[in-house]
């Protein structure tokens, strides 16, 4: 009996995270569970935005965002990208953000879920079954 190929959700997507083992494992879940095609990885939320910046014809249609990291956080992140969607509205609308985080403070998860450019709170570790619920 031939495998019949699933169909990949989404063409790109990054991935922002300063820990090289979770970027490891999430990077696999997104590829196994056909929820994209290309995974882009950077390790602080100043890589991600110089790639969002450099590659405005190509954004990836989602974004996972560690809210902990060293330096500039998540939350810097977001006001960035706040700052980049006011200057061109493609941004908000290409790019969906979902904060992944192992956070357990209750005041992180309730800023983080009230930005209006957060699309989802998912806790670490990403599953295949947090995939499969997301409905952009």
């Amino acid at each position: 009996m031939a495998k019949v190929k699933k169909e990949v959700r989404f063409e790109s997507v990054l991935l922002i995270d300063d820990e090289s083992i979770d970027n490891f494992i999430n990077e696999r879940v997104i590829t196994t569970s056909y929820f994209a095609e290309h995974v882009i990885v950077k390790t602080s939320p100043e890589e991600g935005l110089e790639f969002l910046r450099k590659n405005i014809d190509h954004l990836p249609q989602v974004i996972f965002l560690d809210l902990n990291m060293k330096g500039h956080d998540g939350f810097w992140f977001l006001e960035q990208f706040q700052l980049l969607a006011l200057e061109n509205s493609i941004y908000k609308e290409k790019c969906k953000i979902i904060v992944l985080s192992s956070s357990i403070s209750e005041e992180e998860i309730v800023k983080a879920s009230a930005n209006p450019n957060v699309f989802k709170y998912l806790n670490k570790p990403l599953t295949e079954k947090y995939l499969e619920a997301i409905n952009l």
